[in-house]
């Protein structure tokens, strides 16, 4: 996959296409866990790191519900990605993320401090401290919960 894309960027090709699933090269290889794909996308400069598929989903987002720790990374070393950004259901990445369990991706998303833990309004009431508790991932809830006491008690001062 990785020649591939290596060859369809030296043509010239663009890199920021949707398929008939409106999914980016970007947005598949997040999807994936193709961190050389993603890597080599992002290097051109010709891609919408928050380009959204057909759900609103953006690399970021997919690469957090599958735990794909080292493109989650990545992608959070841009300068370009909105760490924050809903999909057209209300995700987030970090709920996404809790939801599933993903620890180390929860937690990288947590140490960016440009995640709302604890929104006001989450999908359907949820935030990623109840998907998490509901889905029983005990270390997701202890992160959360420890960011949440932080948050707090930052702004007691």
């Amino acid at each position: 996959m990785e020649k591939a894309a290596r060859i369809s960027i030296e043509n010239n090709a663009d890199a920021d296409s949707k398929d008939s699933n409106g999914e980016t090269p970007l947005l598949a290889a997040a999807r994936h866990g193709h961190i050389a794909v993603a890597k080599l996308l992002l290097e051109t400069g010709r891609v919408d790191a928050d380009s959204k598929g057909s759900h609103g989903e953006t690399p970021l987002l997919a690469a957090a519900q599958y735990g794909h720790e080292a493109v989650v990374k990545l992608l959070l070393a841009t300068d370009d990605v909105d760490a924050d950004l809903k999909d057209s259901n209300g995700w987030t990445p970090l709920l996404r993320a809790a939801q599933e369990g993903h620890e180390v991706v929860v937690e990288c998303l947590l140490e960016t401090g440009l995640v709302v833990v604890q929104p006001e309004e989450g999908v359907h009431g949820w935030t990623p401290l109840s998907v998490a508790t509901q889905n029983g991932h005990k270390a997701v809830v202890e992160l959360l919960q420890w960011s949440e006491w932080r948050s707090f008690w930052n702004r007691a001062g």
